[in-house]
């Protein structure tokens, strides 16, 4: 018989919500920065790198460890380690964001990047057999000017493993309308949209990210809940949220997972299509793993509740169909052996 922390650890999962900065461990932080000449912030372990508040403070510790990161062989290392991650916790397949343009001013091109990343990524499918593709988030702090310039860079490179644009960074002030041409011409492209809304923005956000970019997937979405007519229409249009319980918890309003009125449980409860993720694992002192453990053991998560959310993140994913079906029909069998046997 299993226990119920042997069936999370053992179900076949996604990443949907993981971002590659944010992967960074600790010490490869130390060492880049090191090797490439970067002043991180002060700090005795380098543990202690990642200690923040709010998203603001995280957004500024994320930057500086980004800088760490210059040469393909960088970026390389970075995606291996982190898949390796992802596979430890048996992720089988991961879409990933990364943040070209924050290396831009310290002249780090994205051909530069996107060499480092795919061979990173195939390394990991070679050692683990984890299937990756990648999705470069479009800072809009920096404005639809230079999104569309960037959009400009990544149709140039097409490369099969780049599969989407997603919209990243700080929520407030920055809506999602002035984006909706740029997101427009990346689906005429053949690109995969998705939307960071609803984390520190309002649900209005959220909202915008549906009419205006006409995303089907929302990456946190947690202030869905204070929209109760928002809420019907995401869960009649199944729209898919990748929710990311540790990163909640500091970065929204709802800071205790085990509240009733957490917004994920609160999500989950009323029928809108959640999926769990890690977000920025290390840098939160969290895994994969963890985040399903915190699902069942504080947001109410039964064994089916977490079955549905690794159907809802197939259903949700950039897969072709055929895969798609596939892996749904093959993972449900493994999901409801490992089912059958819990205590």
């Amino acid at each position: 018989m299993l226990s119920l922390d042997d069936f999370l650890a053992r179900i076949p999962k996604m990443e949907l919500h993981l971002h590659l900065e944010g992967s960074i461990r600790p010490q490869t932080a130390v060492d880049l920065a090191a090797k490439n000449g970067v002043t991180l912030p002060p700090f005795k372990k380098a543990e202690e790198l990642y200690h923040y508040d709010n998203l603001k403070d995280f957004l500024a510790i994320y930057t500086a460890v980004s800088d760490s990161v210059v040469s393909a062989d960088d970026y390389r290392r970075i995606t291996y380690e982190m898949l390796e991650n992802c596979a430890a916790h048996n992720a089988r397949y991961v879409e990933f964001f990364f943040s070209p343009q924050v290396h831009f001013p310290h002249g780090v091109g994205f051909d530069t990047q996107m060499d480092g990343i795919t061979a990173g990524m195939a390394e990991a499918e070679a050692d683990f057999g984890i299937v990756s593709v990648c999705a470069p988030g479009i800072n809009r702090e920096l404005g639809p000017d230079a999104g569309e310039e960037f959009l400009d860079m990544v149709l140039a490179r097409r490369d099969e493993k780049l599969v989407g644009i997603g919209l990243d960074f700080n929520e407030a002030p920055f809506p999602p309308e002035p984006y909706a041409a740029l997101f427009d011409r990346a689906r005429a492209a053949g690109l995969k949209v998705t939307a960071h809304a609803g984390e520190t923005g309002p649900a209005d956000f959220i909202r915008g990210s549906l009419d205006a970019l006409k995303v089907r997937r929302i990456d946190h979405g947690y202030h869905v809940v204070n929209d109760p007519e928002l809420m019907t229409r995401c869960r009649d249009e199944d729209i898919l949220f990748t929710v990311c319980p540790s990163t909640s918890a500091i970065t929204s309003p709802w800071h205790d997972l085990t509240s009733p009125d957490h917004a994920i449980r609160r999500m989950k409860e009323f029928g809108l299509k959640v999926m769990l993720n890690s977000d920025d694992p290390p840098m939160f002192f969290t895994d994969l793993g963890a985040e399903y453990r915190k699902a069942a053991h504080f947001l109410g998560f039964s064994p089916s509740d977490i079955r549905a959310s690794v159907m809802n993140a197939i259903d949700g994913s950039w897969l072709d169909e055929p895969t798609r079906k596939l892996w749904k029909g093959e993972w449900s069998l493994e999901i409801d052996a490992l089912m059958a046997d819990l205590e």
